[in-house]
């Protein structure tokens, strides 16, 4: 996904595909990908650059491997994602074996409360007012911003339900965070 395949609650997938040719993750048994055996087409391609792939610094095993990924695992799991660029918020959940390109960030395990509260109006209002605005009235939905929110810890049973709308959100999240009516009118009219 790119950042512009993000919706709120959801993605529009671009039928694009990408040949991640990881190192594989050694401590989890999974092999690195062999670009020879699986992928020679890609591998005849990548050859047309081998003066330049021969010298990269970041490289795995080979020179036609990605150098070693701490997080390749999480890529495998169901994740919160969202474009580093929105007029709004727009997060939502890619399932596992869907990857992000940068600067598309991700929370991982995905967490359907959380992803609630940070498609709320109280979320983006808070997110928004630490983050930068750029041209064209687009915001920078950066991790180091996104990190400081604070979430309230989930008590029990989600107060969330498939069926919510959006308003109704809105309104168990204001409650989350006990905000007066007045705090509320003030949310609503940003």
């Amino acid at each position: 996904l790119r950042g512009r395949d993000i919706k709120r609650y959801g993605y529009e997938f671009a039928d694009l595909w990408l040949i991640n040719t990881h190192n594989g993750i050694k401590e989890k048994g999974i092999p690195r990908i062999d670009v020879e055996k699986d992928y020679p087409a890609v591998k005849k391609h990548l050859d047309g650059y081998w003066d330049k792939i021969e010298k990269r610094a970041d490289q795995g095993d080979t020179p036609y491997n990605l150098r070693n990924c701490a997080y390749l695992d999480d890529f495998f799991k169901p994740k919160i994602v969202w474009g580093n660029l929105n007029l709004r918020a727009a997060y939502a959940v890619a399932p596992e074996g869907m990857f992000v390109n940068a600067p598309c960030p991700m929370i991982v395990p995905a967490d359907e409360y959380l992803l609630r509260i940070l498609n709320s109006k109280l979320a983006d209002y808070y997110i928004r007012n630490l983050s930068v605005t750029r041209n064209g009235g687009y915001f920078e939905y950066k991790p180091m911003f996104i990190e400081k929110l604070p979430v309230p810890p989930q008590k029990g049973t989600s107060p969330f339900s498939e069926k919510d709308s959006e308003s109704q959100i809105d309104q168990k999240v204001y409650k989350l965070y006990g905000l007066s009516k007045e705090e509320i009118d003030f949310i609503e009219r940003q």
